[in-house]
C-alpha cells in the first residue's frame, strides 16, 4: 500500500541557522590560520543579541565579533527593522580552552591512531530515489529554500522577501518505497508589511493580511515553483510531472476544503498563519544544532544526536557522520543495494569504530547479509579519526558552506575563499568543499564486490 512521508528544510535566515552559520565562521576562520585547531563553538541568537560559547585549543588568535558580523550581513540581516541586524546587534563571548582530560584522549605522538573526539553513533544514508543520492522528501525542500533565498538576493521579484523561511514536502511513496508524486508543500516566508491596512480597525487589518497572502501564495506558484522545477534534477522534475498528470484523480479524492489549495495536483500551504512579518531571531531564539534532521537526511534512515556545526573535523559526530555519508553514497552508486543506511560507532580516546552496522532494507543488489557487507566496507574503508580527515580533506576551511541547505547532498567543487583578520596575513585559499559527496570508490567497491 502507498504511504506518504514528508521532509521539511529551513532558510539560511532561520534563527537555528543563523546560530550555526555564526558557529561555523568561527570555526573556519580558525582553521584558516591554524589548520591543527581543536574547536567546539556554539552560538546563540534571539532580539538583537548573539551570545557566542564553547571550547577551542588554537595557535590562532580570532577576532570573534567580526566573524559573527560577517556571517549576519551575508544571510541578509542588515536592517534595523528586522531588530537583529549584523551593525547593531551585541555579542557576548564565552569561550575557553579545550579540556585537558579530552584532548589527552585525542591527541597522539603518531597522528594516525588519534583517538576520537567523543563516544557515539553516527549514521550515512544513501537512496537512488535522487539524482545525488538523497531522499526526494529532502532534496525538494531544501531546493525550495535556496531558490527563495536566491529570489530574495537578486531583489528583482517578491521585492517584500526577509530572511527567514521554512519549507516542507509531503510525497507519496508506492510499496517498493519509491517516490511516485508530490502531494503537498508547504512554504513559510517571513516578508514585510507591504500592504498598509486602511485604518486601525481590525477588519482593515485582516484585509490587508489577506491581500498580502494572496500576493504571496500566487508568487510562490508562479514565480518560485516554475524556478524550482527548473533548478531540479530529473528524478525531481518527473514528480512535478506525475502529479500533474494525475491532478484530476487528485483533485476528485480531495475535500472542498483540499481543492482550493491545490494547483496542478499539488496542495499548497503558503504562509499557514495568514502572516509572517516577526521573524528571525527576534521571532524566536536559534541555537546551534537544533536542525540536525536538516542538515542530514529529513527523517529517512537515522540520526546518532550529534550536531555537526562549529566543531572540527577531531569530533568524530562531524567527520564520521560525513564519511558515512560517502560510504553509503558511494555504495548505492555502485549498484550494492538501491538504498542504504550505515552506522559508525565509536568510543572517546580510541581511534578504530566500535561498531559498523549496514542496513539495505531489503533491497540489497548483491548475495551477500547486510552483516557481510558491513565487514566488506570495514575492510574497504579507514575508518580512524585522523584517515577520515585525510581521506575527505576536512582540516580545510570549508564549514560555512554546509550550514544552511542542508550538509549531504551537495555538489563537490574547488572554489576560492579569502580570510581577513586583525591579528594575521589576509589569506586566499582554494578550497574543496563538500568532499565526501564525491564518487571515486565506485569502481573499487563494484571489483571488490563483484558488480
Amino acid at each position: 500500500m502507498s504511504y506518504l512521508f514528508s521532509s521539511e528544510s529551513v532558510s539560511e535566515g532561520h534563527p537555528d541557522k543563523v546560530a550555526d552559520q555564526i558557529s561555523d565562521a568561527i570555526l573556519d576562520q580558525f582553521l584558516a590560520y591554524d589548520p591543527k585547531a581543536h574547536c567546539a563553538v556554539e552560538s546563540f541568537v534571539t532580539t538583537g543579541q548573539v551570545v557566542i560559547m564553547g571550547e577551542v585549543h588554537s595557535n590562532a588568535y580570532i577576532d570573534l565579533q567580526a566573524m559573527a558580523r560577517k556571517a549576519i550581513k551575508r544571510i541578509g540581516y542588515s536592517k534595523a527593522e528586522y531588530q537583529f541586524d549584523y551593525n547593531s546587534c551585541g555579542i557576548l563571548t564565552a569561550i575557553h580552552e579545550q579540556s585537558g582530560d579530552i584532548n589527552q584522549g585525542v591527541s597522539r605522538e603518531k597522528e594516525e591512531e588519534q583517538g576520537a573526539g567523543d563516544q557515539g553513533m553516527m549514521f550515512g544514508y544513501a537512496s537512488n530515489e535522487t539524482d545525488n543520492y538523497m531522499p526526494a522528501t529532502l532534496d525538494l525542500s531544501h531546493l525550495i529554500m535556496y531558490t527563495l533565498a536566491q529570489i530574495r538576493k537578486e531583489g528583482k521579484v517578491m521585492t517584500y522577501l526577509r530572511p527567514d523561511a521554512k519549507s516542507q514536502v509531503t510525497m507519496e511513496y508506492n510499496e517498493q518505497n519509491e517516490p511516485v508524486r508530490i502531494d503537498t508543500i508547504v512554504v513559510s516566508t517571513q516578508h514585510d508589511p507591504f500592504v498598509e491596512p486602511k485604518d486601525d480597525s481590525r477588519k482593515a487589518q485582516k484585509e490587508a493580511d489577506e491581500q498580502m497572502l494572496a500576493k504571496i501564495r500566487e508568487d510562490v506558484i508562479n514565480i518560485l515553483i516554475p524556478r524550482v522545477k527548473e533548478a531540479a534534477g530529473d528524478k525531481l522534475r518527473r514528480l512535478f510531472d506525475n502529479s500533474l498528470a494525475n491532478a484530476a484523480e487528485t483533485e476528485a479524492n480531495a475535500s472542498e476544503r483540499e481543492r482550493k489549495l491545490m494547483h496542478d495536483g499539488i496542495k499548497y500551504y503558503v504562509n499557514p498563519t495568514g502572516k509572517f512579518v516577526i521573524g528571525g531571531p527576534h521571532g524566536d531564539t536559534g541555537l546551534t544544532g537544533r536542525k540536525i534532521i536538516v542538515d542530514t537526511y529529513g527523517g529517512r534512515g537515522a540520526h546518532g544526536g550529534g550536531a555537526f556545526s562549529g566543531k572540527d573535523p577531531s569530533k568524530v559526530d562531524r567527520s564520521a557522520a560525513y564519511a558515512a555519508r560517502y560510504i553509503a553514497k558511494n555504495m548505492v552508486a555502485a549498484g550494492v543495494a538501491d538504498e542504504m543506511l550505515v552506522q559508525l560507532a565509536y568510543a572517546i580516546g580510541v581511534a578504530e569504530p566500535v561498531s559498523v552496522y549496514v542496513n539495505t532494507y531489503g533491497r540489497s543488489h548483491v548475495s551477500l547479509s547486510d552483516s557481510e557487507i558491513a565487514r566488506k566496507v570495514k575492510d574497504l574503508f579507514d575508518l580512524r579519526p585522523k584517515a577520515i580527515e585525510d581521506t575527505l580533506n576536512l582540516r580545510q576551511p570549508i564549514y560555512f558552506e554546509t550550514a544552511a541547505y542542508g550538509h549531504m547532498g551537495r555538489q563537490c567543487q574547488k572554489v576560492k575563499k579569502t580570510f581577513e583578520s586583525l591579528y594575521h596575513e589576509k589569506k586566499t585559499m582554494e578550497v574543496e568543499l563538500f568532499t565526501w559527496e564525491k564518487l571515486d570508490q565506485v569502481e573499487r567497491i563494484r571489483k571488490a564486490f563483484g558488480l
